[in-house]
């Protein structure tokens, strides 16, 4: 997949605020990420971010 620092991604399941969108600050083998309703950051391994995508998009 091709994911960029500052793409917006939904998510298919939703962070308790709920809201599915997330902002991609930080890429490699882990993803920091940034909810785009309450600002809280997480660490997530790739391979479970990506089995988790809904769509990407370009923030640009």
């Amino acid at each position: 997949m091709d994911i960029k620092v500052g793409n917006i991604i939904t998510l298919k399941k939703s962070h308790p605020c709920g809201s599915h969108d997330w902002e991609v600050l930080r890429t490699g083998i882990d993803f920091r990420l940034k909810c785009q309703g309450c600002n809280h950051m997480v660490m997530i391994p790739r391979v479970k971010l990506e089995k988790n995508i809904k769509k990407i998009n370009d923030n640009k």
